[in-house]
């Protein structure tokens, strides 16, 4: 999942629950991740250095946004590439 969240972020800000949106919206609706699972990953995500958060007002609503970090992105590209040779190899595989 931190995978998914640190991609979701990595294309914008997003606050917990555009996160979730975002995901649903990429994969039309695949992927259906619970809020109850994404908040505790975004404060982990957070608590170890790949994310950043500040308070904003969106749509008269106070939410804390997130951003990568330096750190997150250089996480994010190591698990593209990771995620990619794994695909690759179950493709080989199966095709």
């Amino acid at each position: 999942m931190d995978f998914l969240l640190l991609g979701a972020i990595a294309r914008q800000p997003l606050h917990g629950y555009g996160v979730v949106e975002a995901i649903r919206a990429s994969t039309q609706r695949e992927l259906d991740l619970a809020e109850g699972t994404v908040y505790p990953a975004l404060y982990r995500l957070e608590g170890a250095g790949l994310l950043t958060s500040s308070w904003k007002t969106v749509g008269g609503r106070r939410r804390r946004v997130y951003r990568l970090t330096r750190r997150g992105r250089a996480r994010l590209e190591r698990e593209r590439k990771e995620w990619k040779a794994f695909s690759d190899a179950v493709r080989a595989v199966t095709a």
